[in-house]
């Protein structure tokens, strides 16, 4: 990925605390899951697994746009686990207006769309961009009464999105690796870094 600070490497899905920066949990990316139902999606079936040890618990699960979907949101509800996240504008559960490049949509402006459990936010942060977020967490928004109109949804998104960035900014700042060309000496050195960042 030619815009990652990483080139190569063992990837591994973290689950971060957002008050204490801490790893709760994590798991490597080992390539196609034996496990996995083929009906069931990559992004949900991570996210899902990494949380697992927390649900039941009224908590609420940030993700990026890669894991959101609306139904990760309605199986987090059913475990008593709220969801905000961004989602791609290409998911095909999303209203046209979302999936639209040009619109007739003011800058700051929002449009809110709601279904039985889920919240859609489109806010236009630029000219030309428009942000989408979905949230099983707030059942109303409300829009903050400045210049910049920021939603309920868009401001606790920002608040809270920062934990596994957070955790890679650490791991390479207080690093414990060498160079090693062997692949399970580079897995036990990425480990020592998330020890080292819980300590």
């Amino acid at each position: 990925m030619p815009n990652k600070p990483d080139k190569f490497g063992i990837k591994f899905w973290l689950a971060s605390d957002v008050d204490s920066k801490y790893v709760i949990n994590a798991l490597p990316y080992l390539g196609k899951d034996e496990y996995r139902p083929s009906s069931v999606p990559l992004s949900e079936y991570v996210v899902l697994k990494l949380i697992e040890p927390f649900t039941g618990c009224g908590r609420t699960v940030t993700t990026d746009n890669f894991f959101t979907s609306k139904s990760l949101a309605t199986q987090l509800l059913a475990k008593k686990t709220t969801l905000v996240g961004t989602i791609r504008s290409t998911r095909r559960e999303l209203p046209l207006i979302a999936k639209q490049k040009k619109d007739d949509m003011e800058r700051f402006s929002s449009k809110i769309f709601t279904t039985d459990n889920c919240t859609l936010t489109i806010y236009k942060s630029k000219p030309t961009k428009k942000v989408l977020l979905l949230s099983s967490k707030h059942k109303f928004v409300k829009v903050e009464n400045n210049d910049k109109r920021l939603p309920e949804t868009v401001s606790y998104y920002n608040k809270t999105k920062f934990g596994v960035d957070m955790t890679d900014q650490m791991a390479r700042k207080f690093t414990a690796k060498s160079k090693s060309c062997r692949w399970p000496l580079q897995v036990f050195f990425n480990i020592l870094d998330f020890a080292g960042i819980n300590a």
